[in-house]
């Protein structure tokens, strides 16, 4: 991919974050305080906004200039997901309504070819029956979607996140998988929204359609990892099952830890509430401190298995 996309992707995504805030600020579309915000000044929740007309405007200028970055379908799932993500900004929507579209979109995703039909010898499986596959990949989908959902809470954490795993799956790759264009165009337009959520003021976080959007795609390039077309670097024994949780664990321990408090609670699972790790971490520290935390703990765990692995 010429860097001279990227650059495009960076200023524009700059550009619509300012320009966007400003049309919800004109609208009076603010997020809301409550016992759950981390934040004290105003701010809209239209990153995820910002990021997905940039990619896709970066998108339809390729391809009507012939030029296929990347499979151009994929903008059906993810978009379906930013649609779903904006209706639950604005309207808050039912759980049980986004959890059956969640799972038509990855029912979606099984139609264009992203399945789990091998478990890599989990439980002692590796090719599994094409029911057990559709009904194991809308599981994990909704799970690696809710699970980025649910860790976009502080300033920078989910995007930190994301970029994360994109790079890794990436680094690790035998070469540069066919979905790299996409991930670089959502990384570049991601970074600006360092500066836009750790602004004092006027701060601009992801949404619900951010979160969802990269949740989506992170399931897109775990599915692609477990596919038979992603190969790892000849030099690294990485089982993919294995890697794929390995991968996503702080997103998964965090899930799993709320349920449990909220279930010993008896309380919905899927109402929110103030609970999450990074809660509690940034009640001892700055959302800054806080990431560096996670980031730090996540890499000296993946240089343990590395040297276990590896």
């Amino acid at each position: 991919m010429d860097i001279y996309i990227l650059i495009s992707a960076f200023g524009l995504s700059t550009l619509l974050h300012f320009v966007v805030q400003k049309v919800f600020i004109y609208l009076k579309k603010f997020d809301d305080f409550n016992y759950r915000s981390s934040h004290d000044t105003l701010a809209t929740r239209t990153g995820g906004i910002g990021v997905f007309i940039t990619v896709f405007l970066i998108s339809l200028f390729h391809y009507y200039k012939g030029i296929e970055l990347f499979e151009y379908s994929l903008f059906i799932p993810l978009g379906i997901m930013f649609i779903i993500g904006v209706y639950d900004d604005f309207y808050k929507a039912n759980f049980k309504l986004k959890f059956f579209l969640q799972i038509i979109v990855a029912k979606i995703l099984i139609d264009q070819g992203f399945v789990i039909s091998n478990y890599y010898g989990l439980f002692g499986l590796y090719e599994i029956p094409w029911l057990l596959a559709q009904l194991s990949t809308i599981f994990v989908f909704l799970v690696v979607v809710n699970s980025i959902n649910f860790i976009d809470g502080i300033d920078g954490l989910a995007i930190t996140e994301v970029i994360k795993i994109i790079i890794i799956i990436e680094f690790l790759s035998e070469s540069f998988t066919q979905l790299f264009p996409l991930g670089a165009l959502v990384i570049a337009s991601l970074i600006p929204l360092y500066f836009f959520n750790f602004k004092k003021n006027r701060k601009v976080f992801l949404g619900d359609a951010g979160s969802l959007l990269l949740g989506t795609l992170i399931m897109i390039y775990l599915l692609y990892v477990l596919g038979s077309e992603y190969n790892f670097n000849p030099k690294y024994m990485i089982n993919k099952t294995q890697f794929s949780v390995l991968i996503i664990l702080y997103p998964l321990i965090d899930l799993l830890r709320v349920f449990i408090l909220r279930i010993r609670e008896r309380k919905s699972p899927f109402i929110a509430d103030n609970n999450h790790i990074h809660h509690v971490l940034v009640r001892r520290f700055t959302h800054f401190q806080a990431i560096l935390l996670i980031i730090l703990i996540s890499i000296i765990f993946y240089s343990i298995c590395a040297l276990i692995y590896f």
